[in-house]
This record gives structure tokens, sequence and C-alpha cells, in this order.
């Protein structure tokens, strides 16, 4: 339209500094900047001077939340998560607050628009900015940056999607086993092969699923079937199920999402290729939907309240003795067998 600015238009509104700016102007780690700003005694004075200068020059100012940092306790927790509204994440977020309430803590959740390194930098350095004592990242972090691996240094950090830094801890399914459980079970059934709808590559849990899938379909001397990918809309779930409903040879499907596994099931009915008559589909995730769907959804459960719980656990005692990182703990997932599974017809 003549004479109007469109939203691109617009001067971006500039971000505030935070401590991640400081540290990089003054040549530190982030840490050093947080024992800098919370008078921590072991800050040599030229290094301190240095900060002072960098919080200065920058205009950086903290937060009520994060001056606890200076009596080093802010009771509060951070969550870095993806800005969707997947039932995943959402469950995810849940267990997690519940846990930190019952232990008397907070929680600031922060979400980041997409899963590149820098937007990821930017939600952790909100947090530490805020003061929470330690961060939950509940996204599948497959790429790091220094800016990163210092803010996991200063902060007690836990993954739960199966990613890790040098100093985080990770709580986590066992993603592939997921992958491997849902082809086995398509099998034992007596079908010749498994096709595959994926989620999103650049995601650790759909990469490792697809592997599962994979490496099932290999030890059984099977050559995997093409492979489809969704984005976990229900929308990218049916735009496969058009192409995999019009293939006569497949018997049966494995769903990288129970959202995406509603799609195909409406995209084969569409078609007029019943389930599990027909094809055979299994999701993953067992959300609520899942038993009310026509047919029933047979799916892999993750119990996303407990990988909350545990990551909240987990976090209170990094953060009581940040020197020690244990190792990974391992969930595993349960096949929850409903009506969409069947025998193939002979």
């Amino acid at each position: 339209m003549t004479g109007t600015a469109s939203k691109q238009d617009e001067p971006a509104t500039p971000r505030a500094p935070g401590m991640t700016d400081v540290a990089r102007l003054a040549g530190v780690s982030a840490q050093t900047v947080s024992r800098t700003l919370s008078g921590h005694p072991n800050v040599q004075a030229a290094t301190r001077a240095k900060v002072l200068a960098a919080v200065e020059q920058l205009g950086y100012r903290r937060n009520n939340a994060a001056r606890a940092l200076s009596s080093g306790r802010s009771r509060t927790l951070g969550v870095v998560t993806l800005r969707i509204g997947f039932y995943s994440r959402t469950a995810i977020a849940v267990g997690i607050e519940a846990a930190a309430a019952a232990a008397g803590y907070a929680v600031n959740t922060v979400t980041t628009p997409s899963l590149d390194a820098s937007a990821i930098e930017e939600s952790m350095s909100r947090l530490a900015d805020q003061g929470v004592e330690g961060i939950v990242l509940a996204v599948p972090l497959i790429e790091s940056n220094r800016a990163i691996d210092e803010l996991t240094r200063s902060l007690p950090t836990i993954t739960i999607d199966g990613s890790r830094t040098e100093s985080t801890e990770v709580v986590a399914i066992d993603q592939a086993e997921i992958g491997r459980i849902a082809t086995q079970h398509l099998l034992d059934l007596g079908h010749e092969t498994v096709w595959h709808v994926a989620g999103p590559q650049r995601w650790l849990d759909a990469a490792s699923r697809s592997q599962g899938w994979r490496e099932t379909l290999s030890q059984t001397g099977l050559q995997p079937p093409p492979e489809l990918t969704g984005d976990w809309s229900p929308a990218s779930g049916y735009q496969a199920g058009l192409i995999l409903g019009r293939i006569p040879e497949v018997t049966s499907v494995f769903v990288a999402s129970d959202e995406m596994a509603f799609g195909v099931i409406r995209a084969l009915d569409e078609l007029g290729r019943r389930v599990p008559d027909d094809i055979s589909v299994v999701g993953v995730d067992d959300i609520s939907l899942a038993a009310y769907c026509s047919p029933a959804l047979t799916t892999v459960a993750q119990p996303f309240a407990d990988m909350g719980r545990l990551a909240v656990e987990h976090l209170l005692r990094y953060i009581a003795k940040p020197d020690t990182v244990p190792p990974i703990e391992t969930i595993e997932p349960q096949l929850v067998v409903r009506a969409s599974t069947a025998a193939p017809r002979r």
C-alpha cells in the first residue's frame, strides 16, 4: 500500500546487552562476569576492572532477580524451550514446574525461536541475567558455541533431549530404542517391511528414531524403503499419508510422532486405505488424544512428566555439587499397543 511502511521496514528493537556481551567485550568468560558481579573474592583486580569497564560501556544492568546472586541463592531455575505448541514441550514444562515447586523453587521460562546456537545462547544469557541458579535446556542442542560452553560452565545445566556440552548433565529417553521398538513391533506382526515418516532431522530425537528404524530393518536383512520427512505437525503427516496411501505395497508405517500419525491416518482414510486392515500405523509420544483417535493409536510412550521431574532433581544435585558431572540417565520408552496395528492381510 502506498505511503504505508511494512513491518519489514521498521527498525528492529535493539536487544538489551546481556552477560555474554559483557564477557566478549571484556575478553573473559561468562563465569568470570558472573563472579565479578556477585562480588566473588577470587577475581583479580585487573580482571574485575575490565569487567566493570565493559559493564559501564555497554550499559549492562542486572535486574532484581540477578542481584540475588550476591547471596548465592535466588531459588529460581531457568528453562529454555522451543517456541512451538507441541504437546511434548508443554508436558515436559509442566513436569519441571511441578518438581521445582515441590522443592521450593520458582521457574523462569524463555522460548527460543530456532535451534541455532546463537538463539539458544541468547535465551541462556537472558536467564543468567535473571539470576537463575541453574538451567534446563529443553531443546535439542545440535550445535554449541563458545558462549554456550562458557554459560554451562558458569551455571549448572541439564539437557533433556540427548545433547550435551562438556559441562552439562543429560536426562534422556533412548530415542533410537523408540525406533527399534516401533519397527520390531510391526515386523513381529508379520509385515514384510516398515515405512517411516520421520521428524525434522535437525532434531536429535528425530534423527535417532530414524537410526533405530534403519538398524532394525538392516539387522533383519531388509533394505529400508524411502524415508518421508515431516515437521512434527499433523498437516505434514497428512501429506506423507497421501503419498504412502498410493503405494500398494505399503502395509505398515512407523510415524515419528503421534500428531503426525493423526495426519497420516486421516489421509489414508480419505484414500480408502483402512487402518489397520490395509495399513498398520505406530506413533510416538502417547499424548492424551492417542487413545481416542479412530482407531486408537498404537504408540511408543515417553514419560514427559517424569523427564521434567528427573531434570529438576538432577539440576538441584548439580547446583549443590557443581564440580561433578554425573553420567547420562536414560529413561526406557514403553510400547502401548492399541487398535491401529494388526497382522497384514494375506
